[in-house]
């Protein structure tokens, strides 16, 4: 059954037309994501599907009896009462049916010598009690505490007031008691935000079985992943639809536009091809030919011209290191630090090789961006130390851009750190990132958070350091941003070690996680999907002689190799090392007749040498091939 279907919505602020014509059908149970730039109209739209703006133009068409629930970026919560108080409200109706079932069974217990009156009321009381079963009125205790703990709320913070509330346990609090509403359509505008890693695990697993219809805006990927089988891109004031989850959506609209791309082309070369037939019946002159030319001008009027497919600007740029570092990149040994008493972490030891990317991860408050300042030497440890290795060069990437002159243009902030550049170098590294023109003029101080982080990411980039140091380099940056971004990461061929909450982001750069936990920090081999993988099987995560099970199966998988086996791979090896050397001499002598001037003198002879000389070049990369594997077969024995 079709939950809400929207046609040609429009909605305008002044001359600002934000929507141009949004469309898009959900059936019960889908769970779309709605996807876009800053800027291009999401949460307006989430407001009208919410009843809370009305559009200038289309319909919003909500099946009839559907309740709807929002939650906003900005939250109205009243600040009265306790946490369990305010969410035991919503289960009023339910205390409501509780009074009334105590009330008929006093009433069925004093009315029993009327037979009449005693079966009505036994009727009530059935159809009463059926109706409080559906409404979980067994089990609201149970619900509260559940979707409680899910958001990362303590026992003993149920009876805090609401006034106390931080700002991220707010936003929790307003959620809890929308998914407790369960509401038909649900309604969230980036719900993720404030949400550790195990919420909103949690968040994805309590949506993905959600009987209602979900409408969500975020930009975490990761969480459009795994909730969503449907995605609404909103770009250039118009939708598209989508099936499937994030991943799915961006292979999807990667084809649609080359599609889109090719069918334009084919249209504009035809219509090149039809006007150059008409002005060459035009040169004729004559009135046959003139009437040809009218009749193709009349078909080529009403053609259907195909509008060019334009996607929004992405930034685009790459790392590239200067040199290379020595193989132990870092070493960590034995790192406390606490503050005010409260410790953060201790004994932290980590050892960081040339090429890594190291992901750290972990709950809110646990020290990782105080791990990152200590690595810079920001702060001083309270034991312990930290080595860098040889010909490191450390590009550090701060998620509050704290470094950037607010008083500074983003050319002169540029441009001062590196003056021997010639200006419209500059520039053009700025208009990678999307500065041009008159944007490379504005004062620091005037850039939205996204903006300012692309400045920071101009300077890096510029550098060409081949360890860099990320606090949250996701944060701020729109998805296609965070997707050149990632692509830059993956091909970089230095060191990183990042911290990041963005789930997606990590599994696409990350080849090694470390844990930060209280007790101390954990490594994982792999990104972050098969970081989760090996959590929840415990025995696949580190031995305490740093192994991996993987890593011991495959020790194992050497030590069962056969001397029989073993001996039969080093004979191949051996053979195929001595047919490589036998070949390499062969063409050494061949190379020597080519260089003789003598040889060309018999135009045949010559033709032959060559030939067998490109033949034997030939044989020595299958030879070669022979002998490479050969070699990792022994070495990887299997």
């Amino acid at each position: 059954m079709i939950s809400i279907q929207v046609s040609e919505l429009s909605k305008a602020f002044g001359i600002n037309e934000v929507l141009r014509s949004i469309s898009f059908t959900l059936q019960t149970g889908d769970r779309a994501g709605i996807v876009g730039v800053n800027g291009c109209g999401k949460t307006t739209l989430m407001r009208i599907l919410a009843g809370m703006d009305t559009a200038d133009k289309g319909t919003v068409s909500i099946a009839k009896g559907l309740k709807t629930g929002y939650l906003a970026q900005q939250d109205t919560l009243k600040e009265s009462g306790t946490i369990w108080e305010e969410l035991k409200s919503v289960f009023e109706p339910v205390f409501r049916m509780e009074e009334r079932l105590r009330q008929l069974e006093s009433e069925i217990a004093s009315r029993h010598e009327d037979p009449v009156a005693f079966e009505t009321l036994s009727t009530q009381y059935d159809r009463l009690m059926a109706s409080y079963a559906e409404a979980d009125g067994y089990s609201w205790k149970s619900q509260i505490i559940g979707v409680l703990n899910g958001l990362g709320f303590k026992s003993e913070q149920y009876d805090y007031p609401l006034s106390t509330l931080s700002g991220g346990e707010r936003t929790r609090f307003t959620l809890a008691r929308l998914l407790l509403l369960k509401p038909d359509l649900l309604l969230l505008d980036e719900p993720t935000n404030h949400l550790d890693m195990d919420t909103l695990n949690w968040l994805e697993n309590y949506l993905t079985s959600y009987r209602g219809t979900v409408i969500v805006i975020s930009h975490d990927r990761y969480f459009l992943d795994h909730v969503c089988n449907s995605i609404v891109e909103i770009i250039s004031g118009r939708s598209e639809q989508y099936k499937g989850n994030y991943t799915a959506f961006m292979r999807q609209r990667t084809e649609r536009m080359e599609t889109r791309l090719r069918a334009y082309e084919l249209q504009q070369k035809e219509i090149e091809r039809q006007e150059a037939i008409i002005a060459r019946f035009r040169m004729f002159n004559r009135e046959k030919s003139i009437r040809a030319a009218e009749s193709r001008e009349k078909v080529l009027d009403k053609m259907e011209r195909i509008e060019k497919p334009v996607e929004d600007k992405s930034i685009r740029f790459q790392f590239d290191p200067r040199r290379r570092t020595g193989e132990d990149v870092l070493l960590v040994e034995d790192l406390s630090k606490s503050f005010e008493h409260k410790s953060l972490f201790e004994h932290l030891n980590l050892h960081v090789r040339a090429g890594e990317h190291v992901a750290i991860i972990g709950p809110n408050g646990i020290g990782k961006t105080t791990l990152i300042r200590l690595l810079l030497g920001e702060l001083p440890a309270d034991t312990g130390s930290v080595e860098f290795g040889a010909n490191v060069d450390i590009g550090y990437y701060d998620q509050h851009q704290s470094t950037l002159n607010p008083d500074k243009t983003v050319l002169d902030e540029v441009w001062d750190r590196f003056p021997a550049m010639e200006q419209s170098d500059v520039r053009g590294a700025l208009g990678m990132f999307l500065f041009t023109g008159d944007d490379v003029f504005q004062p620091i101080r005037t850039l939205s958070g996204g903006e300012r982080g692309r400045v920071a990411l101009t300077i890096l980039m510029l550098r060409h350091d081949n360890v860099l140091l990320l606090d949250e380099p996701t944060n701020h940056l729109d998805m296609d941003s965070r997707e050149v971004l990632e692509t830059a990461l993956s091909d970089f061929h230095g060191t990183i070690i990042t911290v990041s909450h963005d789930r997606y982001f990590i599994n696409r750069i990350a080849d090694r996680i470390v844990e930060m936990q209280p007790d101390g920090i954990t490594l994982y081999l792999g990104n972050y999907d098969e970081y989760l993988e090996k959590k929840n099987a415990p025995r696949e995560i580190q031995t305490e002689a740093g192994k991996t099970r993987t890593m011991l199966e495959k020790e194992k998988r050497r030590e069962k190799l056969s001397k029989q086996a073993e001996k039969q791979l080093k004979l191949e090896r051996n053979q195929a090392e001595a047919a490589v050397m036998e070949k390499e001499s062969e063409i050494a002598e061949l190379e020597a007749q080519l260089g003789d001037s003598s040889l060309y003198q018999d135009p045949e002879k010559a033709m032959s040498v060559q030939s067998r000389y490109q033949a034997a070049k030939e044989a020595l990369d299958v030879l070669y091939k022979c002998w490479e594997q050969a070699e990792a077969a022994l070495s990887e024995g299997i």
